[in-house]
């Protein structure tokens, strides 16, 4: 195994100064009240409704027991952004992680989610993880054009998979990225160059 990103650590996205750090589970309270900024629709990225409190402590649970690796991006102190990398160690898919990626309305276009996406390879990486995986709804045109740019390709494409609030159903797109890649660049570029390709 590699070794694991360390954390917390500074970013900068167009000129502003970010703190990453690891996800706690005695940090749902200040997750819960992230996810009440973002849009209903931006939560069809994750599998299960994440507002509901019941999943959030799961969420938390699983950071707990292992099943979940996931950051979280402060600015003054009040998180804007988070990821998760969902993993199952008794699937027949225990080399694969979801990614799951979480911006906050006022930092998009700044570069965040990209950022966070390459601190999820690092950390895939360390995990020993060989795929990585990510879910959206095809409408979500700005986010698949950035896991796009990052290497992602479209696996698959699920029609009417997804179900909003509303009732009104959804196609949802796979897309993939092979991790041994993206290790292969760093062992030969190093870590800047190969999470910015």
């Amino acid at each position: 195994m590699n070794p694991s990103p360390r954390y917390p650590k500074s970013i900068v996205c167009e000129g502003a100064t970010l703190d990453i750090a690891t996800m706690q589970p005695t940090q749902a309270d200040e997750v819960g009240a992230f996810i009440t900024t973002l849009p209903a629709h931006d939560l069809l990225f994750l599998r299960r409704d994440v507002s509901q409190p019941k999943v959030l402590a799961a969420w938390m649970k699983a950071l707990d027991d292992g099943g979940i690796q996931s950051l979280v991006a402060r600015e003054f102190g009040r998180i804007v952004g988070c990821t998760a990398i969902v993993t199952d160690a008794l699937s027949w898919s225990p080399h694969v992680g979801e990614l799951r990626v979480l911006v906050g309305p006022g930092q998009r276009g700044r570069g965040l989610g990209r950022m966070l996406i390459q601190e999820c390879f690092l950390l895939a990486i360390a995990m020993g993880l060989e795929k990585l995986c990510v879910q959206m709804t095809v409408d979500q045109r700005a986010a698949i054009a950035v896991f796009e740019d990052l290497g992602f390709k479209a696996e698959a494409l699920l029609a009417g998979h997804v179900k909003d609030r509303a009732g009104q159903v959804h196609d949802l797109v796979l897309l993939s990225h092979n991790v041994q890649e993206v290790q292969s660049r760093m062992e030969a570029y190093g870590v800047a160059q190969a999470v910015d390709a």
